[in-house]
């Protein structure tokens, strides 16, 4: 199998597994389904927080409204009676107006956040570092999970309005949001690869050979943006290496700088009989009882 490791720009996102007689029109598609499917997760993640420190979502015309301003205009949300978390709730209010403050209690709380860091851990960038390869069943696996956690805490059901219903029916609206800006429409994603746009049309073996074993940097990106950074010669690693090794040199020199001339006297490398000796294996000698 071919290893991709995906990035936009210079930060990496995840691992994906593939092969080299993959169409590139295929190949786009997954792995900006998978790129696609873990902002999906992680804004899901975002809206559970609220909802267990604040409970469901307010009807769009009552956000951000003040109590007066609420009784002035007779707005009534009429999804409070009918979305009551498991075991009750308790009252948190939302200094933002975005959600009602009926917060679930405790143990509701722990069942949402614990699904939550179950998910995120499944779909973390982590996962490079660990050499995981994502699937798309994987991000499917992390909102099933908290899909079915946001069931548990709310059996019937989040109002049709609440961000993350609408997440989970694929009726999200995100524009003018900074989320928007991150997501890349199928028909817009691109894959690069050594600076070069891979075309639609071809296969991946068209630009990498035929060897399955190849582990290669994609980086994915809106068309018309065009060509990403080349990726360093030096990874970050190796350059933090490098600088430590040359810290290390540094103090060294700065050290014989400071010590007497005299001092390479009494070093091992300044005997000149020192090989002979060694030849002679009459090295390590010590006098007297041991």
């Amino acid at each position: 199998m071919v290893q991709l490791h995906v990035k936009r720009g210079d930060e990496s996102q995840f691992l994906f597994n593939t092969t080299v007689d993959v169409h590139v029109d295929s190949l786009t598609l997954q792995v900006a389904a998978i790129y696609n499917g873990r902002l999906k997760v992680d804004r899901i993640c975002s809206e559970i927080s609220e909802l267990a420190d604040h409970g469901i979502s307010l009807p769009p015309n009552m956000q951000g409204l003040t109590e007066d301003q609420i009784i002035e205009l007779k707005l009534q949300d009429e999804w409070q009676e009918r979305c009551i978390p498991s075991g009750g709730a308790d009252f948190k209010k939302d200094e933002i107006g975005r959600r009602n403050g009926h917060a679930p209690n405790e143990k509701m709380k722990d069942v949402l956040r614990k699904t939550m860091e179950e998910a995120k851990a499944l779909i973390s960038k982590k996962q490079v570092e660990a050499n995981v390869c994502l699937t798309m069943d994987m991000v499917k696996e992390a909102l099933d999970q908290l899909r079915g956690a946001v069931m548990i805490v709310y059996p019937m059901g989040l109002p049709p309005h609440d961000p993350i219903r609408m997440e989970f029916e694929n009726q999200e609206d995100l524009t003018g949001t900074q989320a928007s800006l991150q997501v890349i429409p199928d028909e817009e994603a691109q894959l690069w690869w050594a600076s070069k746009e891979l075309q639609k049309g071809k296969k991946l073996q068209d630009y990498i050979g035929k060897n399955e074993k190849t582990k290669i940097v994609v980086k994915i990106q809106k068309r018309g943006q065009g060509a990403p950074a080349r990726e360093p010669l030096v990874s970050e690693e190796a350059q933090k290496k490098m600088m430590m090794h040359y810290y290390k040199r540094q103090e060294e020199l700065k050290k014989l700088e400071e010590a007497d001339d005299d001092t390479y006297l009494q070093s091992e490398w300044s005997d000149r009989q020192a090989l002979k000796r060694q030849f002679q294996g009459l090295t390590n000698i010590k006098w007297g009882p041991r």
